[in-house]
C-alpha cells in the first residue's frame, strides 16, 4: 500500500532522511519510532506530498506519486497540534473535507469516536482528547486509503493517551485503513503497531514486529529506541540487556548496592563483573545475588565517546 524506494531528503541546515526503503502492507498499522530529529516526520511528509524527495520514489497502492500534490494522493493526516479551524464545529470540519458531503455519514463517524453529542461544538469548547478525536474523524472523513498520524497523543495525559490509542487501533482495524504512526514512545509503538520501523539519524535502522525489535535489535540505537537498558563496553564490543531479562539463580555473581521501587516494581542497583546495572530483583543492599541474564546481547560498537552504562 505504501512503498518508499531509496528516498532521500536533505535540508540546508542539516537533517532529513537518507536512502530509506520501506514497504507497508494494506491494512497494516505501522509505527515510525525514533527520537526527535531522527527523520520520522520528514518521512511522513514525503508520503503526504508536503515535501518532495531529492532522490527516490514514493508509491501508494502501486501508483507512483512522487511528484503528485497532497490533494491527489488520497491520504488523511492527523497533525500533532490537531490544526482545527477555530470558527467551525466538529461536524462542519468533517463536511468540509468529505468528497461527497454526507451529514448522516459524518454524524455516524463522530458517534463512532464518542463525539456525537459534541458535533455542534467548536474547538475551544472541547477538551484535548475531544479535539484529537475530531482531528481523527476529519482525516477519516476524506475516505483515505492511508492515514498518517504525527505523534497525535503527545499532548494528552497518560490515562487519556492510553484510552485513545486503544480506540484508534480498533477503529483502524475495523475500517481496514493502512496507517503510518509517528512516535517517540516505545510503549505506544508496541501497543499500536503491527510492525515498527526504528529511525535514527535519517536512516531506517530496522523493521520488524514490536517483539522482534524489542528482543532482537540489530544495533545499540535500535536497542535504546525501545527504552533504557544496561549497556557496557567490554573487550571491544557492546553488551546490552534489559532489566526484565535478569533472573535469580544463575552463576553470575553480583553485590546489591541499592534498592528502589518504581511503578510497583522492585529494582536493585547491582555490581556485576563487567559493571554496575539496574535489574528487577527483590533483594537488599549488602546481599550477594546469583543471577542469570538471558538474552545478553552483543551489539555493534557505537562511535567512540558514546559508550557507558545506561540505567533507570
Amino acid at each position: 500500500m505504501v512503498r518508499l524506494e531509496a528516498v532521500s531528503k536533505r535540508f540546508p541546515k542539516g537533517g532529513g532522511v537518507q536512502e530509506v526503503d520501506l514497504a507497508v502492507e494494506e491494512g497494516e498499522v505501522f509505527a515510525l519510532l525514533g527520537a526527535s530529529g531522527s527523520g520520522k516526520t520528514t518521512l511522513l511528509n514525503l508520503v503526504a506530498g508536503l515535501l518532495l524527495p531529492d532522490a527516490g520514489h514514493v508509491y501508494l497502492a502501486g501508483r507512483r506519486v512522487t511528484h503528485l500534490p497532497p490533494e491527489r494522493r488520497g491520504v488523511g493526516y492527523v497533525f500533532q497540534d490537531q490544526s482545527l479551524w477555530p470558527h467551525m464545529t466538529a461536524l462542519e470540519h468533517l463536511l468540509l473535507v468529505m468528497p461527497r458531503p454526507d451529514r448522516r455519514r459524518a454524524m455516524a463517524l463522530l458517534e463512532r469516536l464518542g463525539m456525537g453529542e459534541h458535533a455542534h461544538k467548536r474547538p475551544h469548547e472541547l477538551s484535548g482528547g475531544q479535539r484529537q478525536r475530531v482531528a481523527l474523524a476529519r482525516a477519516l472523513a476524506r475516505e483515505p486509503k492511508v492515514i498518517l498520524m504525527d505523534e497525535p497523543y503527545s499532548a494528552l495525559d497518560p490515562v487519556l493517551r492510553e484510552e485513545l490509542r486503544r480506540e484508534v487501533r480498533t477503529l483502524l482495524k475495523d475500517l481496514g485503513i493502512t496507517a503510518l504512526h509517528v512516535t517517540h514512545d516505545p510503549e505506544e509503538a508496541m501497543l499500536l503497531a503491527d510492525r515498527v520501523g526504528v529511525v535514527h539519524g535519517g536512516r531506517m535502522l530496522q523493521v520488524g514486529t514490536p517483539q522482534e525489535l524489542y528482543e532482537r535489535p540489530n544495533s545499540l540505537e535500535a536497542f535504546l529506541a525501545f527504552g533504557r537498558g544496561n549497556v557496557f563496553l567490554l573487550d571491544g564490543e557492546v553488551l546490552a540487556f534489559r532489566q526484565e531479562w535478569v533472573r535469580p539463580g544463575g552463576s553470575l555473581k553480583g553485590l546489591v548496592r541499592e534498592r528502589r521501587i518504581l511503578r510497583g516494581e522492585v529494582l536493585c542497583r547491582v555490581d556485576l563483573p563487567f559493571g554496575e546495572a539496574w535489574v528487577r530483583l527483590d533483594a537488599w543492599p549488602g546481599e550477594e545475588a546469583s543471577l542469570e541474564i538471558s538474552p545478553l546481547l552483543r551489539l555493534p560498537r557505537r562511535p567512540e565517546g558514546e559508550e557507558g552504562a545506561v540505567g533507570e
